[in-house]
């Protein structure tokens, strides 16, 4: 049975691993249910804790990758990271204190919610050229930071990376194009995460052993994700609506199942 699990974290890795390369976010909402309803962890917040920090070395991995290309706007990125992790570290401290089990009937509800926001949101933006400067800040810095705490707070109460938050709060904020918000919110998800993981840690709620099987999983699904993100860049739009559909489907079945 051991031997199984720990098969089934090195599958499950690389499934969170390849999303979080193709489109930048989205594969750390899955983490969760799948360490609870496929690898079997039994605890919520073991489960919570054990992702978060699986998700943040798998968005490091992924964050080079990006980062090479080019696909990173760092001012932005470094202020909206900052903000966030404020917010991951109050949110994650009452993640910890709520129940278990209504904790996963609400981050079900979330997956919902954002899938439907996922699935009907604008074209992508197209100010290239967007950077935080001091003529600039006035503007940015503003939303930038408020989109950060307020994205972190969620990313720690859930014990997600947030990507899939940090990518549309990065383009409603700055106007970036969709590639370079993907590349940018990478270095929010390793932050968010590294928070998270952090607080939980405190209260022994990480399994280590699993956090290797899943991050050696992720490393692998994560460069598929990106040679596939190179070769499909025209199509995102079309591959973030099918996310968006199993974004909603998991949060149903993870409801259901947390009602029952």
């Amino acid at each position: 049975m051991i031997v199984i699990q720990d098969l089934l974290a090195v599958g499950s890795g690389a499934l969170v691993g390849f999303v979080l390369g193709l489109i930048g976010g989205g594969g750390s909402i899955l983490a969760v249910p799948l360490l609870v309803y496929v690898v079997g962890v039994s605890s919520p917040h073991v489960a919570i804790g054990t992702s978060a920090v699986a998700v943040a070395i798998s968005a490091l991995v992924n964050l080079v990758g990006h980062a090479r290309a080019g696909h990173v706007k760092w001012r932005c990125a470094l202020v909206f990271a900052a903000a966030g992790s404020a917010g991951a570290a109050l949110g994650s401290t009452f993640g910890k204190q709520f129940d278990g089990e209504r904790l996963l009937v609400l981050f079900g509800v979330l997956m919902i919610v954002i899938a439907s926001l996922m699935f009907f949101k604008g074209s992508d933006a197209s100010n290239g050229d967007v950077r935080l400067t001091r003529d600039s800040a006035p503007k940015l810095m503003p939303l930038l930071l408020a989109y950060g705490v307020s994205v972190g707070a969620l990313a720690g109460f859930f014990g997600i990376g947030g990507g899939f938050l940090v990518v549309p709060g990065i383009v409603a904020a700055t106007g970036m194009p969709l590639i370079f918000a993907i590349g940018s919110s990478l270095v929010s998800v390793f932050s968010f995460g590294l928070t998270t993981a952090g607080n939980y840690a405190l209260s022994g709620f990480i399994d280590w052993t699993l956090v290797a099987w899943f991050v050696g999983g992720g490393a692998v699904g994560g460069f598929g994700g990106q040679m596939l993100a190179t070769r499909l860049a025209g199509k995102k739009k079309a591959l973030s609506n099918i996310f968006a559909v199993i974004v909603a489907l998991v949060g149903a079945y993870v409801v259901w199942r947390g009602l029952r």
